[in-house]
């Protein structure tokens, strides 16, 4: 193809969309069922919540993805990466409900079943704009095979999962305490849960202090609350039994002064501090966890004083009917009046917040279905310890491990209407319950019609939990489950190693006999520049499109800090990324190739990936100079004659066997990087290879070569750098895929329809067409290597004699090698014409001088 399409300098906003169209409308990522388990490779798109956009984290993991799926793709396995949205339950109903609050109507105006077509009609309106975002990072998943969690395949997978546990006793209603936000009107997770930790130097509180009047009239004993409302509901006080203050008292009572109540004093060690407050605790075991625990202990009554909408109950006699917060100052006035008041001192407590409302939750005893986790957490454990599932990081493992061994039970049902309703009905005659995979008409105990259904929905982590069997067709025996489960690979943040991980792991074993996948890859959290995690409130917020598609510094601090003035957003996002505090103008295109390259650069142990913009820009440079250096070589190859079959022919020079010698060791770290899901030394193998050896060296001593040489040497430095270029591209195109299609696309056709030459026999049956970048097998040190076997005497000892040994290359993509060809000078510092490569200064290691076989002074590689 003609070299007149490159433009100069790369422009990534005209070559990413074109190549995403085709790829989107091509059939290159389609998985084929009916292969064998062992020839697929797999991984699960982790459903993003249908209410969501795209972040940070998400441009890491899609980027770590696809570049594992591409590379695998590339390698002949038959991949699939298998993309969905998760319904959101609670999100998505308060995304729904402030609209119709802006309508000035709401949920209970609408009725339960036009709330839903309302959800529904609001999915198909904004519920698929997260997809068009994984679209612009380039991902290569098979959107034909997309699954929404509230699909009616994936429904009926969660029903069945329901009534089979339900039927092994592994389900069962209980009453309990549980979190409950009153602003979202449901029970949350502990596990979705925010605790304020308390900063001791800022009091977010006040312990209060008031006596109980003893009832034989000896006397009173003094307690101190932060939460004085919840008096009302006292049913014991609680002294250590070692407490010499208190031990005359212990087995007397005391009278409430507001409801007619006797209260006992008790002994519970476990409960009661003598170091805290003043030692002696009110116990309220309907509305504090471990109150509840003290009341089990002790045989105490519970008596719930709120509502559901955190007002307070009969039960609170003459607080009846005040909201939590307004009884609180109500409760300690009426103490203050009858004279019980013992005075209040600053307090630091850890409140607990629900993470969707941010409201401060209330333990509330509600009755809730629950899963029993013991046994199923059992196999899950053997699983790990015999290694059928590994963690990476391997540190993750232990974390693993000691959540595991002190589970505790999952209460799995929300009061929402949005989700998967729970397959329970009550009979009002008898009173059985009846589950069922199919809705029933009668009681099965008495008979009675009269059944009503439970209201709640279940937790939409229980759905996600059967993510990589149900989006196969689970509960049927499917040949895309036979082909595709186990998975390969479970790829996620490590936050939600518990939310998801752990119950997937679960259910997989308990459901068909095997772990869901065999390996699980966590990632770090991407934090702004000085290691902070990304919030609207501290304006660090980071939109991976305003990266990828350029963006006005106007619109970079409205995404950076919501509706916060310009001003205070600017001055905040400067303070969270010193290295382009003096930005003006706002964010280039870096393109999403640039993005992912650097994104793939860090090393997964990082719990932490710190945004540094700065170098960022000099993996855009490594773009430019991919662009670059690929036209100036298509203006030698053009004519380049087809490589022969069998063997790849002995080139004559040291300049052309060391070359082949380092592309055969970029070859197998760029395969062992990736199989080792290192992506930090698989883009720092390649990196290294192309810009320090191919371009600083190689090119500079081809261009003597074509300008003077005989005809012979020439053919040999355009067929070797034909090959160089051509194998370079397929190792970049797992992380930069659109730059390297576009390139490898104007690569001459003889060069890009590889042959079976020794190296991987699948190489005969990739198909010319450009795009098929994307399907063929991945150079091996085999295909490569057959040059460097016999190099001549004349070769520098520092290159190696074989591909199959290789060094393990340096982590940073940035280090230049220090291996040279025979002949050739050392590499001296001089600084870059361009930009510095990223993670440097503007200085770095270059070719000063590099003769090649004609003996003349190379030009600089500046010029690719």
């Amino acid at each position: 193809m003609s070299t007149s399409d490159f433009t100069r300098p790369y422009d990534p906003n005209e070559v990413e969309p074109r190549w995403r169209e085709r790829e989107l409308s091509s059939t290159w990522f389609h998985a084929v069922d009916g292969v064998d388990n062992a020839q697929s490779f797999t991984i699960a798109l982790p459903p993003p919540n249908v209410t969501g956009s795209l972040h940070m984290g998400h441009a890491l993991m899609l980027t770590i993805q696809d570049s594992i799926a591409r590379h695998a793709r590339m390698t002949g396995q038959n991949t699939l990466w298998l993309p969905g949205i998760d319904h959101a339950g609670i999100a998505t109903q308060i995304v729904v409900e402030r609209e119709l609050k802006r309508e000035g109507s709401d949920r209970h105006a609408l009725g339960r079943e036009k709330f839903i077509e309302r959800v529904w009609e609001w999915k198909g309106r904004s519920g698929g704009r997260i997809f068009e975002q994984l679209k612009v990072m380039g991902s290569s998943v098979d959107w034909t095979r997309s699954k929404f969690t509230m699909d009616p395949d994936m429904s009926r997978a969660v029903r069945e999962a329901f009534v089979r546990l339900y039927e092994e006793g592994l389900i069962y209603r209980a009453n309990r305490l549980v979190n409950w936000s009153i602003k979202a009107q449901t029970v949350i997770s502990d596990l979705e849960v925010d605790r304020e930790e308390p900063d001791p130097s800022k009091p977010n509180a006040e312990l209060f202090s008031f006596a109980y009047l003893l009832e034989d009239g000896s006397g009173e004993i003094v307690v101190a609350t932060t939460r004085p409302e919840t008096m009302v509901g006292d049913t014991a006080i609680a002294v250590h039994p070692d407490d010499p203050r208190y031990q005359g008292l212990v087995g007397k009572r005391v009278k409430h002064p507001f409801v007619d109540r006797s209260i006992p004093i008790i002994a519970d060690g476990l409960l009661a501090d003598p170091t805290k407050g003043t030692g002696a605790v009110k116990v309220t075991p309907a509305h504090d966890f471990n109150d509840y625990e003290c009341g089990r202990r002790n045989n105490l009554a519970t008596i719930n004083i709120l509502n559901l909408d955190g007002t307070l109950n009969a039960e609170a006699g003459p607080f009846a009917g005040l909201d939590r917060f307004v009884a609180r100052e109500a409760v300690k006035a009426a103490l203050a009046e009858r004279g019980l008041d013992r005075g209040a001192t600053p307090h630091s407590i850890p409140y607990a917040r629900c993470q969707r409302t941010q409201d401060i939750l209330e333990p509330l005893l509600l009755p809730q279905w629950y899963v029993r986790m013991a046994p199923l957490a059992e196999p899950a454990i053997k699983a790990v310890e015999e290694g059928r599932t590994t963690f990476t990081p391997e540190e993750w493992t232990k974390t693993f491990m000691h959540w595991m061994t002190n589970i505790q039970d999952w209460c799995i049902s929300r009061q929402l209407w949005w989700g998967h309703q729970v397959p329970a009905w009550y009979c009002a005659d008898c009173g059985a319950t009846v589950v069922s995979r199919e809705d029933p008409t009668a009681c099965t105990g008495c008979g009675s019609a009269k059944i009503a259904r439970d209201p709640d929905v279940l937790d939409t982590w229980f759905s996600s939990a059967l993510w990589p069997f149900a989006t196969l067709g689970w509960p049927e025996q499917t040949a895309a489950l036979k082909t595709f489960y186990p998975t390969s690979v479970m790829e996620t943040g490590f936050d939600i190693i518990f939310f998801w991980v752990a119950r997937m792991l679960m259910m997989g074993l308990h459901f068909l006999g095997d772990v869901p996948f065999r390996r699980v890859l966590l990632h770090g959290m991407v934090c702004d520049e000085t290691g902070s995690k990304m919030s609207k409130v501290k304006g660090n917020v980071i939109d991976p499109l305003d990266l990828v598609n350029g963006a006005t510094l106007q619109d970079i601090v409205a995404h950076a800090s919501g509706s916060a003035p310009f001003q205070e957003g600017l001055q905040k996002f400067r303070k969270a990324y010193p290295s382009v505090s003096t930005m003006k103008e706002g964010f280039p295109a870096f393109g999403a190739d640039a993005v992912r390259f650097y994104l793939a650069s860090h090393p997964p142990q990082s719990r932490k990936i710190n945004l540094n913009l700065a170098r960022l820009q000099g993996y855009r440079d490594f773009c430019n100079k991919v662009w670059n250096a690929t036209r100036f070589a298509l203006t030698h190859i053009a004519d380049v004659a087809p490589r022969p079959t069998g063997p790849f022919p002995q080139p004559a020079s040291d300049a052309e066997r060391w070359i082949l010698s380092r592309l055969a060791h970029a070859v197998g770290a760029v395969n062992q990087g990736v199989k080792e899901f290192r992506l930090d030394e698989a883009t720092a193998a390649v990196y290294q290879f192309f810009w320090y050896e191919l371009c600083d060296w190689f090119l500079e001593l081809c261009k003597p070569v074509f300008e003077g040489g005989d005809e012979a040497t020439r053919a040999s430095f355009k067929l070797t750098l034909a090959h160089c270029l051509e194998t370079v591209h397929r190792l970049l195109h797992p992380f930069m895929p659109h730059l390297t299609a576009e390139c490898w696309s104007h690569l001459p056709e003889n060069i890009r329809r590889r042959r079976a030459d020794g190296g991987s026999p699948r190489c005969s049956r990739s198909r010319p067409s450009p795009t098929r970048a994307t399907r063929r097998p991945t150079p091996r040190p085999s295909a490569v290597s057959q040059p460097s076997r016999a190099p001549s005497r004349a070769c520098d000892a520092s290159a190696p004699s074989s591909a199959s040994s290789p060094a393990r290359p340096s982590p940073s993509p940035c280090a230049p090698t220090t291996r040279t060809p025979a002949g050739c000078s050392r590499p001296t510092r001089r600084r870059f014409v361009g930009s510095p490569a990223p993670g440097r200064s503007s200085t770095g290691r270059r070719a000063s001088r590099a003769p090649g076989a004609s003996g003349t002074a190379c030009r600089t590689a500046s010029r690719c």
